[in-house]
């Protein structure tokens, strides 16, 4: 049986581009991973004896607005709650830190939306509606 340990530390690089890919999220480029990591505003890791198995963050401006992203677990761990058990300690922490009003947003893909809906996230649309755009986008970069 496999025991866990959920620590509140931001996943290190390695694990992070690895758990991206592993998950079917998009790939990072390890600069950008290696600039963005360190300035989360809050992050977890979940180990077993294997290792890093599972992480989140959240990133923001540390006051008004803040984004959980991130949310990822190795499919051999799926399925244990602990992808509930990470965005429960973000939301905790969040919850302690973060100043009253503070706006708290997420894409949710695929059918997360049920896990985000659990600690009250609900649908901005039709008022609003997730737009995004990448900067000249990954693959594009790995075949040049």
């Amino acid at each position: 049986m496999n025991e866990y340990a959920v620590v509140d530390e931001v996943p290190p690089l390695e694990d992070y581009l690895r758990l991206r890919v592993l998950t079917g999220l998009s790939p990072k480029s390890r600069e950008g991973a290696a600039i963005g990591l360190p300035n989360s505003v809050l992050g977890v890791t979940v180990r077993n004896y294997t290792g890093v198995v599972g992480m989140g963050r959240v990133i923001g401006d540390h006051g008004l607005f803040f984004q959980v992203t991130d949310i990822a677990v190795d499919p051999v761990h799926q399925g244990q709650g602990l992808g509930k058990k990470i965005v429960a300690s973000l939301m905790r922490r969040l919850n302690d830190m973060a100043p009253d009003g503070s706006y708290v947003s997420l894409i949710a893909d695929g059918e997360a939306h049920r896990l985000y809906a659990q600690f009250g996230f609900v649908s901005t649309a039709p008022a609003s509606i997730g737009m995004a755009c990448f900067i000249r986008p990954l693959q594009k970069l790995q075949t040049e």
